[in-house]
């Protein structure tokens, strides 16, 4: 765990959560999905989706169209800095993508996008063996959490 990162210990039985998960990057998606599985076991969620989609510039498109059918999403993707603007245009698009759609839909989204320097920034992040986090459990936690959150809130 990272210094200051919050334990989130949440009871999201009964919860229905898809989890969108980007296809680059073989090694780290399945750490991020790994993580993120458990993450919602933790928490109690047994109806789970997933839903791969080729990259993470997908990943909003992906997300609005799912939004409406579920209490939460996860959205996980890696982009990994290369030689070209690239890089910070899928990063923006994918983080000003899916919180809009989080927005607009009022559907809390985890994001678990990891958006690193190098493939070594990515494995130290994608909660295998030997990682210092474990960023899709973190962002499947953040998403049950909020929805939680959100349904104690007394309506007016």
């Amino acid at each position: 765990m990272k210094d200051g990162a919050p334990t989130i210990t949440t009871d999201g039985r009964g919860l229905r959560v898809a989890v969108v998960a980007a296809s680059w990057h073989e090694q780290v998606m399945g750490g991020l999905l790994a993580g993120a599985q458990r993450g919602l076991t933790d928490a109690g969620v047994t109806t789970v989706d997933v839903i791969r989609v080729p990259g993470t510039f997908e990943l909003p498109v992906a997300c609005a169209s799912l939004a409406d059918r579920y209490d939460a999403l996860v959205a996980l993707g890696v982009v990994i800095r290369g030689g070209t603007p690239h890089f910070d245009y899928v990063c923006q698009a994918a983080t000003v993508g899916i919180t809009e759609v989080s927005v607009r839909t009022a559907t809390p989204i985890g994001f678990g996008v990891l958006t690193c320097d190098d493939e070594a920034q990515a494995l130290d992040r994608a909660g295998l063996p030997g990682s210092a986090e474990d960023k899709g459990h973190e962002a499947a936690s953040a998403a049950v959490a909020t929805v939680v959150a959100l349904r104690a809130v007394p309506s007016a």
